[in-house]
């Protein structure tokens, strides 16, 4: 073998490997153009004409999903090998982004419209439940315009969840590994197939989004908003039918309601599967633990600080500091006010909270709370082991050791987390945006939060004046966010493509 035989890349197991992923991918793209159809009918029942563009768009993207599903039927065999994993999961989000930018740009509303860039955009913060918009003016858009944005967070709520119990802990990402179900005792013990897992999950992620819908009819939504709120709400997505976001909701306590909601969608859906299948202590998890005592203590400072500077009456105050932090941590986005305006303490505070998320097997993005408890048990047996060099320090989590190589992932991936992010923010500032919109809006798409800060990108703002090239990089820093990081990084490392 020469030398140049050596470093030329092999693309053998592509060849054969490849038909699988494009036959997964191509039931992703005809799942998703069957969800199309529903924007369709609301639109025709409204007599909207983009009806159409939803239909045009169903029918692409079922030519297309036939067309990667005939030939390669038959081909998964004994599943997946990890290559293939790696390659699957951000190839299908990505398609799903891609064809789901097609009605927007197709619409005849808005900003969107004959705009690749924006609809990718759209599109993109859709599926990844990121929930930053580029669409102004939403009280007058089609209502099967709404529906879509709205059906494309709830499907990526759903889809992360998937992905975080079944691929990413099998692919010992960012310390998931402490997450899979064939060596905990999360899923293993509530249902003995992973199907029935995955079927249970299912139930439980309609059931809550019917529930939402409910209550949010009965406090006072129109049944329209309802659903599409609870569709943003339980996958921690964000889009809303009105530029004000939860702002122009106030009465009869709807915004308490949002925030139960919201944190419902932050926990584990594994967790419900396990109570309602008789485990009466699944809810006291100890990372829901930790996520409900964090959120609880820097509610109460936050909400105390505003009612003792004369910001807000007791009730607003602690209701305004309850949406907002909890929007933020468990990266849904909904906004009741412009917190900006808060003072520079609050924007400090906003600005670090973007950055935390919510737990593992939610529909939350961020760094997620597990990944903060396993830096603190390292950090504190390490002051332990300085304290007593000859000592044997054991590091445990819920009770479990907390092995070398989970303890090594979660560093790692908050290294490449935090080396992103300043890579990202510095390409932002380098199109000429400022520290402040250039350093929230790479956060914010990174953790898939939806809002930056700032007047451009911050609460009372969207994305719509950013640079084309800014949107792309954001649109990318999403999908990376979305999925860990690694899923599409490796895709970026010339040996995953040898044989």
């Amino acid at each position: 073998m020469t030398s140049r035989d050596m470093v030329t890349p092999s693309f053998g197991w592509l060849a054969e490997g490849i038909r699988p992923v494009l036959y997964l991918v191509g039931l992703v793209l005809l799942a998703t153009s069957a969800m199309m159809l529903i924007p369709s009918l609301v639109d025709f029942f409204y007599g909207d004409r983009d009806w159409q563009a939803f239909a045009m768009s169903s029918l692409g993207g079922a030519v297309l999903g036939a067309i990667l599903v005939y030939p390669n039927r038959g081909m998964l065999g004994l599943g997946l090998s990890l290559r293939q994993a790696f390659l699957l999961t951000p190839l299908s989000w990505f398609a799903v982004a891609a064809l789901g930018a097609v009605p927007f740009y197709l619409t005849t509303f808005g900003t969107t419209s004959g705009d690749v860039t924006n609809a990718f955009f759209e599109a993109m913060s859709g599926i990844t439940t990121t929930g930053s918009t580029v669409i102004t003016d939403l009280e007058e858009a089609p209502p099967g315009l709404l529906t879509w944005r709205a059906l494309l967070q709830w499907m990526g709520g759903i889809g992360i969840i998937a992905i975080a119990i079944a691929v990413l802990p099998a692919l010992g990402i960012g310390g998931m590994q402490l997450f899979r179900t064939e060596s905990s005792d999360r899923s293993e013990k509530v249902l003995p197939k992973v199907r029935q897992i995955a079927a249970a999950i299912g139930s439980v992620y309609l059931g809550i989004t019917v529930l939402a819908a409910l209550t949010y009819w009965l406090q006072g939504m129109t049944i329209f908003d309802a659903i599409l709120h609870s569709l943003t709400t339980i996958s921690t997505g964000g889009y809303s039918t009105s530029d004000n976001s939860f702002g122009n909701w106030e009465a009869n306590g709807i915004q308490w309601t949002s925030s139960l909601f919201m944190l419902a969608g932050g926990i584990p859906f594994v967790l419900y599967v396990r109570f309602l299948a008789g485990d009466m202590s699944a809810l006291f998890d100890t990372q829901v633990r930790r996520f409900l005592t964090f959120l609880g203590v820097i509610i109460l400072l936050t909400g105390t600080v505003l009612l003792s500077t004369g910001t807000y009456a007791p009730e607003a105050a602690y209701r305004y500091a309850a949406f907002n932090i909890i929007s933020v941590v468990t990266t849904t986005g909904y906004a009741t006010t412009d917190y900006s305006l808060w003072g520079n303490a609050a924007i400090a505070l906003f600005f670090g909270l973007t950055f935390v998320g919510g737990c593992t097997g939610s529909t939350a993005g961020g760094i997620k709370i597990f990944r903060f408890e396993v830096i603190y048990i390292m950090l504190k047996a390490h002051f332990r082991q300085l304290l007593y060099p000859s000592g044997v320090v054991v590091k445990t989590y819920a009770g479990r050791p907390l092995s070398n190589d989970v303890v090594s992932s979660v560093v790692v991936f908050l290294a490449v987390f935090f080396a992103t992010y300043s890579a990202l923010t510095v390409a932002l500032m380098a199109l000429g945006l400022d520290f402040l919109t250039s350093a929230s809006g790479a956060v914010t798409a990174l953790a898939n939060v939806g809002p930056g800060l700032g007047d451009l990108i911050g609460p009372a703002g969207n994305f719509l004046l950013l640079p084309d090239m800014a949107k792309w990089l954001l649109s990318f820093g999403m999908l990376l966010g979305r999925l860990e990081l690694f899923t599409v990084l490796i895709l970026f490392y010339p040996r995953f493509w040898r044989s």
